[in-house]
Order: C-alpha cells, then sequence, then structure tokens
C-alpha cells in the first residue's frame, strides 16, 4: 500500500435560508497522513486525546463501517491527524471526519467509489447533505437528497470573501436542533423558500448586496436558534456597519459567518477582533477544492 494524504476543507452549512440543503466550502483543513503499518494507531491533532483506543476513533469507526458495507476488512494503518476545524462550532467538522473515514476506505480497500458514491455513503451518515456535498467538492454547493440519488449544483467560484466569528463555546447540532419546529405554518414555509430562492438568484448574477440582505432574513431556523448565540444580534450590526453584506448563522452555529466585498476580509476581521476580544475572528476564503487525495511514495 502506497502511504497517502487526505485533505478535507471545512464548511458552512444552511447559507442562511438554504436549510439542510446549501452549504460552502472553506479553507480550514483537516489532513490524514495514512501510512501502512502493522497495527491500528491514531495520532491525534491534540495531547488530551492521545489516550483514546483507535476502536474509538470516530474516523476509525466510520472506515469500518464501509469497508463492512463493501465485505472488506481494514488493513492496519497508522494514521497521523492535523485539523484547522474546531469542534461543534457549526463549521462542519464531523462532515470532514466521515469524508475522511470513507476515503480512508476507499483507499486501502481498492473499493473504487465514485463522487456520487461518496455523496450518498456520507449523507446516509450524516442525515443531509448540506456539509458533506461542499466538503467533497468545493465551492457553494445547493443539493437535495431524493432517496433514490441525490441532486446538486455547484458553484465553485463567487467574489466574496467570508469573515467566521468562532466563540470559545461548543453546540452540539442535537441540541441545536431541538429548538426547532417540528412544522411551519404554509404561509412560513412559502415565503422563507422564496427568501432561498432569491438567494441563489442573486449569487448567480454577482448581486451580493441582495444575496446578503436575503441571507439575513431566514425564517426556517435562525429565528428559533439565535437564542442560543451569544452577540448573535451585535455581530450582525457590528458587522454591516464594517461593510459585511449579511451575517448569519455558520450551521447550527455558535459561529456565525459574514459575507463581505472580495479584497476586504482580512481588514473586517481585523476591525471585528477589536470588538470581539474573547472570539477567533478569521477571515476565510473559500475553497473551490474538495476532498483531495494525495499519493507518496
Amino acid at each position: 500500500m502506497k502511504s497517502f494524504q487526505i485533505s478535507v476543507p471545512a464548511t458552512s452549512a444552511n447559507v442562511g435560508p438554504g436549510f439542510d440543503s446549501m452549504g460552502l466550502a472553506l479553507k480550514l483543513y483537516l489532513t490524514l497522513q495514512v501510512e501502512e503499518s502493522g497495527q491500528w494507531e491514531f495520532i491525534p491533532p491534540t495531547v488530551s486525546n492521545s489516550d483514546i483506543p483507535y476502536e474509538e476513533n470516530f474516523i476509525y469507526k466510520i472506515a469500518k463501517q464501509i469497508a463492512e458495507r463493501y465485505n472488506k476488512t481494514l488493513p492496519p494503518c497508522k494514521v497521523t491527524e492535523i485539523s484547522d476545524i474546531p469542534l461543534a462550532r457549526g463549521l462542519g467538522s464531523s462532515a470532514s471526519a466521515i469524508l475522511a473515514g470513507i476515503e480512508i476506505a476507499n483507499q486501502v480497500c481498492h473499493l473504487n467509489l465514485s463522487d456520487d458514491d461518496k455523496l450518498r455513503l456520507g449523507t446516509v451518515i450524516e442525515g443531509h447533505p448540506d456539509n458533506i456535498a461542499p466538503a467533497l467538492f468545493g465551492g457553494l454547493v445547493i443539493s437535495t437528497d431524493f432517496g433514490e440519488e441525490i441532486v446538486h449544483m455547484d458553484l465553485p467560484n463567487l467574489e466574496l470573501d467570508t469573515v467566521v466569528y468562532i466563540p470559545n463555546i461548543k453546540l452540539k447540532t442535537e441540541a441545536s436542533r431541538k429548538v426547532l419546529p417540528e412544522a411551519y405554518p404554509m404561509k412560513t414555509a412559502v415565503k422563507s423558500s422564496g427568501i432561498a430562492n432569491l438567494v441563489v438568484a442573486a449569487l448567480l448574477q454577482g448581486d451580493y448586496t441582495l444575496a446578503g440582505r436575503m441571507m439575513e432574513k431566514d425564517l426556517f431556523h435562525e429565528p428559533f436558534r439565535k437564542e442560543l448565540i451569544p452577540n448573535y444580534d451585535k455581530i450582525r450590526e457590528d458587522a454591516k456597519g464594517l461593510g459585511a453584506y449579511g451575517t448569519i448563522l455558520s450551521g447550527a452555529g455558535p459561529t456565525m459567518i459574514s459575507f463581505v466585498p472580495a479584497g476586504q476580509g482580512t481588514t473586517i476581521a481585523g476591525a471585528l477582533q477589536q470588538i470581539l476580544p474573547d472570539y477567533k475572528v478569521k477571515a476565510l476564503n473559500m475553497c473551490t477544492e474538495g476532498l483531495q487525495v494525495f499519493y507518496q511514495e
């Protein structure tokens, strides 16, 4: 077996009203170095996790699950993890780990999985494709799971910068979902669907002012989740004052993300870091490449 490296980007799901169906890849990465070994070994990105048995490693569990699905046995590997993606912050850490596990099984068991195979497998595990699709393909991806197929449309290049606001608290997706209603009145659903349509149309036309304004008008999830998010209104207002087109939750939160004019991300992030000293405020470019595998001799 050749040694290889897997790289998977972070993602930001929903993009306002594109609930569970829209997401974009960002330039933060989970990177795995995989080498043939006499026994399984995972070297985690932090010392605090170094005593966890490999059988309990989430990525290993996914790889084993995929191998067993295809009646294969995983050969032992040494896996070194490096990650820039914070856990439970709404930046797709679970989706990146799921895809990494799928790719380990794909490589070491010679499964020859297509991108559609990986998308389907990842969506079954994750529950919806909004993070899996952009982590796999890169760019901004709109996707819907019809059961028999997952239809997706990729928008790889947008003339935008992003700024993320990462607080020092975690918020599990499960907890954030509990505050959502079981059903929506038809008028609410129709209006929010129309808002999502306008976001996509505005992005395609390059009307980022309209896109940002519509992102902030979501009715599907942000009105219910905002009470769980520290400084939700303040971040929106301060970002708008510095020139952001729009600011929304990243996934289920607690991270928020602003869409800002191209070339202004670093300046706006620097100003907002001064206003929000307890946050990690980062200017990030969108990642146009999704999952990548690099082979080594």
